[in-house]
């Protein structure tokens, strides 16, 4: 299974300090497309953050490709982040179209983003009234808002200080919350989808 992280239109420093806060080192840059690694990450400094037809060539050049008839269809979880949350859904829409596995989608952010599919969706917001109002545009059982609110490029650049809320309804019930931080949140649910906490920059 592989991860890509979609950033958005932003300082890559800011993605570099989000993999910090998940106790992911970014610091080794590859050029080389090793696939022995699982993590990817979006080069949105180059290219449009909010162009689906990008990520897939980003995938392809990375040598993650559905339709390779060798290879068992890659499962992916997407990790996107404001403008990247339009280029992300998109991607997760063509993979599955071209019979490719979205293990997970998570949303960091993207508010006024229409979420749906037939895959988990996540969604983490910077405050309560983000959180509830991307709600009515669709989202999964579970999600992250932050408490107290943060400013929206506070959540991705420090997830590990962001604390909020992990909030789960199913079946119309009340809400249940716990009390953690983002970093947390997000480790929960990639230990959960089975993502190897590894990762590697690829520029290509």
């Amino acid at each position: 299974m592989s991860v890509i992280i979609c950033p958005g239109i932003h300082e890559p420093e800011l993605t570099e300090s989000f993999l910090e806060g998940l106790g992911w080192v970014g610091s080794d840059k590859l050029s080389n497309g090793s696939k022995s690694e699982n993590i990817l990450i979006f080069p949105a400094q180059d290219y449009p953050a909010y162009s689906a037809f990008h990520i897939l060539q980003f995938l392809g050049d990375c040598g993650i490709n559905p339709l390779d008839r060798h290879k068992s269809p890659a499962q992916l979880v997407f990790i996107s982040f404001s403008a990247g949350v339009v280029g992300a859904i998109g991607a997760a829409w063509a993979w599955q179209a071209l019979r490719g596995n979205v293990k997970a989608f998570i949303a960091i952010d993207g508010w006024g983003v229409p979420l749906g599919g037939n895959f988990p969706i996540h969604r983490l917001s910077h405050d309560r009234f983000t959180h509830w109002s991307s709600a009515l545009l669709l989202s999964g059982e579970d999600n992250f808002y932050a408490s107290p609110p943060v400013a929206h490029l506070e959540l991705w650049r420090s997830p590990q200080t962001t604390q909020g809320w992990w909030v789960n309804s199913k079946c119309g019930k009340s809400e249940q919350r716990r009390l953690l931080t983002a970093a947390q949140f997000l480790t929960m649910l990639l230990e959960l989808y089975s993502a190897r906490a590894q990762t590697v920059i690829f520029d290509v």
